[in-house]
């Protein structure tokens, strides 16, 4: 004789398209605003999705890229770099030395460039978490102390660094930029890191409560040590695209500001500056919106001084956006549980 066991099968709720609608403009708010955008310069300007326009927003975005997917990891802990840009620039001299006249070996150049750009990381790392001195500060003091390092190694410019290292920032790879591809490679392991691996749990952890993240045994400073590491090659290597693509290496403007510009592009993905909260892909949209902003201001003939105006103005929109976003996002979390425990919606 057998016996069929039968098991309560719970209601299925029914979901308006309305509400998921809400929940996914709630979690992507910038992935509308950008498709907004796009589609307002397409109309006025004409141009801005020719492949032309958009290769030189790409390769302008894959250069923040780079830097913002360790810099993002740093923010998530609960730190942040802001020495990125002068680690970009004295990565792009120091490879831009070595290549100066087209005489020196590329592989030289750029393992040099980026070991030099990993150590300034590690010094913003050992003080940061070892230490427990502020990362604002301590790469605060660095984006002064690695400048003037750059100006010293190289007093005036070099160029003509020869067409293989020249590759590095024009070169493409089935018609796109390598640079693109190196950012899209970059975007793609960090997301599968942090979300598929017990260190990009660890990284959520040590950026929503370092001590409980530390008595559950994680290594809180070994963690975010690793990705300051990180940031700071991952600078160098953007300088060394950077003046490969320049086929020039100007030590005092190179990566002037782009410690903010990879902030804003970070924050603008909807990263959370107290930690814990963001991931790769709102990092991604959150180049995008930051180049086809630029790109877009230009194409309409705006001057840089006002483009400065619009960075800033959107660096603050982000913060508001990502903090309506989440009390938009709790708000719903705690409908959505009234719901499900048969109280009033």
């Amino acid at each position: 004789m057998s016996t069929t066991l039968t098991r309560p099968v719970p209601p299925v709720q029914e979901v308006s398209l309305g509400a998921r609608l809400r929940a996914g403009l709630t979690r992507n708010p910038l992935l509308v605003l950008l498709v907004v955008m796009v589609a307002a310069l397409q109309v006025s300007t004409g141009t801005a999705l020719d492949w032309g326009n958009l290769r030189g927003v790409l390769l302008d975005a894959a250069v923040i890229a780079v830097v913002a997917v360790p810099g993002a990891v740093l923010v998530i802990c609960g730190y942040i770099d802001l020495s990125v840009g002068s680690t970009l620039a004295l990565g792009g001299v120091v490879a831009g030395k070595v290549m100066a006249g087209g005489q020196g070996n590329p592989v030289v150049a750029v393992v040099l460039a980026v070991a030099v750009g990993a150590f300034v990381g590690l010094v913003n790392g050992v003080l940061s978490t070892w230490f427990g001195l502020s990362s604002f500060i301590v790469t605060l003091g660095s984006l002064t102390a690695v400048r003037g390092v750059a100006q010293l190694v190289s007093p005036l410019p070099v160029n003509t660094f020869g067409d293989t290292f020249g590759f590095l920032g024009v070169g493409t790879v089935a018609g796109v930029p390598l640079a693109v591809w190196l950012a899209l490679a970059a975007l793609v392991v960090a997301g599968l890191v942090l979300t598929t691996t017990p260190v990009g749990r660890h990284v959520y952890a040590i950026g929503v409560n370092r001590e409980a993240a530390f008595l559950s045994g994680v290594r809180v400073r070994q963690v975010p040590l690793v990705v300051f590491v990180l940031s700071g090659a991952a600078a160098a290597f953007a300088g060394v695209v950077t003046v490969a693509r320049l086929n020039s290496a100007p030590a005092g403007q190179l990566g002037l500001g782009f410690e903010l510009q990879v902030l804003t592009a970070v924050l603008l993905g909807g990263v959370a500056l107290t930690g814990g909260e963001g991931g790769m892909f709102g990092v991604a949209l959150g180049v995008l919106f930051l180049g086809m902003l630029r790109n877009g201001l230009t194409l309409l003939g705006v001057t840089t001084f006002w483009q400065s105006v619009a960075s800033g103005v959107a660096l603050v929109a982000a913060i508001a956006i990502a903090k309506g976003t989440h009390v938009v996002r709790q708000r719903l979390e705690a409908r959505a549980a009234r719901t499900s425990s048969g109280g009033p919606a």
